[in-house]
This record gives structure tokens, C-alpha cells and sequence, in this order.
């Protein structure tokens, strides 16, 4: 389902793909079969079927990719292959990478980078909902 009920979105050292987070992020295996109650091996299906990556073509909202470099928890190709399948579908986003940061970026970030991660979301938002700050 298609929706245009919000006029901007912004994403954060997100999961897109449940079915590749399960074997590249340090709690992967374990966490996935927590949350999901599920594996790639019984119910791969189930772990797609979670995926926002799946359901990128409904996407029209404009959205914004937030990651850290060095995220073990949420690795960076979480965001990079949603962003990939987004630009492919010629949906509006962007993605800002914060070198050397992980993900601990907004609590324990540098501070230029913490200063740079709310900046990204206070513009992001400013472009697309008139008169925010």
C-alpha cells in the first residue's frame, strides 16, 4: 500500500533486510530469531517478509538515510541497499554517512558528529514541511 500521509521521514541506523542482518551485524543471528522468531535457514520467507527493503516500491514519502560508518549493530549496508534500491526506483532520498562513528552516534558520537546528525534531520525536514525551525 502506497501513502502519502506524511510529507517526510528520516531513518536512522536502521534493519531493511532482516534475511542478510542475520549474518553481518554482531547480534544478527541471535536477535533476529528473538524479534522475528525466525531464521534463514526454517523461515527465510518470514525474515523478507519483515523487510522494509521488500516493500520499497510502496515508498513515496521522501526519506532520509542516517548511518554510521563503523555501526556493527546495524552495518552500513543495511542503509546502503535500501538507498540503492530507492535511488533505482528514482524515489526521492539521501544518505549521510558519518565517518568513524557507530552505533552509538547520537549518544556517544563525537560531538561534531552529533551536532551534524541533528543538523541532517533539521534540513531534511526544513525542505519538506514549510516553516519547521
Amino acid at each position: 500500500m502506497d501513502t502519502d500521509r506524511f510529507k517526510a521521514a528520516v531513518s536512522q541506523r536502521s534493519i531493511s533486510n532482516w534475511f542478510s542482518f542475520y549474518g553481518v551485524s554482531d547480534i544478527g543471528y541471535y536477535f533476529t530469531e528473538w524479534q522475528l522468531e525466525g531464521d534463514i535457514f526454517q523461515t527465510p520467507e518470514k525474515l523478507w517478509n519483515h523487510s522494509p527493503l521488500k516493500y520499497a516500491a510502496n515508498i513515496q514519502t521522501p526519506l532520509l538515510l542516517l548511518h554510521g560508518e563503523k555501526d556493527l549493530r546495524c552495518p552500513l549496508e543495511q542503509s546502503e541497499q535500501l538507498f540503492i534500491t530507492l535511488k533505482r526506483q528514482k524515489k526521492e532520498t539521501t544518505f549521510v554517512i558519518f565517518p568513524d562513528e557507530t552505533h552509538e552516534i547520537t549518544r556517544k558520537g563525537s560531538p561534531d558528529m552529533r551536532l551534524q546528525h541533528l543538523q541532517e534531520i533539521k534540513n531534511w525536514f526544513n525542505k519538506y514541511i514549510r516553516n519547521l525551525c
